[in-house]
């Protein structure tokens, strides 16, 4: 497939982005490399290979969910720089 400057232009328009001058030749050279690419990974033979669903046969080994507590309410509430005896005060964000 041949890249041209039409399509460049295109795929720029959908993506909201504009190239010009030296811009534009850089990301037809780019493209047109990807293209090529692409017709280099055609050339492998994968007539009697199946598609992959997973790339390995492992399967998720998930643990228990399990709470716990690992710090206490006045642990974490102890460095906070302004607390309200249960909770962290913070600066009012919204006015009413």
């Amino acid at each position: 497939m041949k890249i041209t400057e039409e399509i460049v232009d295109h795929i720029a328009h959908l993506a909201r982005l504009e190239f010009e001058g030296s811009k534009k030749e850089a990301i037809l050279k780019d493209m047109e490399n990807i293209i090529s690419f692409m017709d280099k990974l055609n050339e492998v033979p994968t007539e009697n290979i199946e598609p992959l669903i997973f790339m390995n046969d492992e399967v998720n080994k998930l643990r228990d969910d399990v709470s716990e507590n690992t710090i206490t309410q006045p642990e974490a509430l102890k460095n906070a720089p302004k607390k309200d005896s249960d909770y962290f005060r913070i600066p009012k964000v919204l006015d009413k």
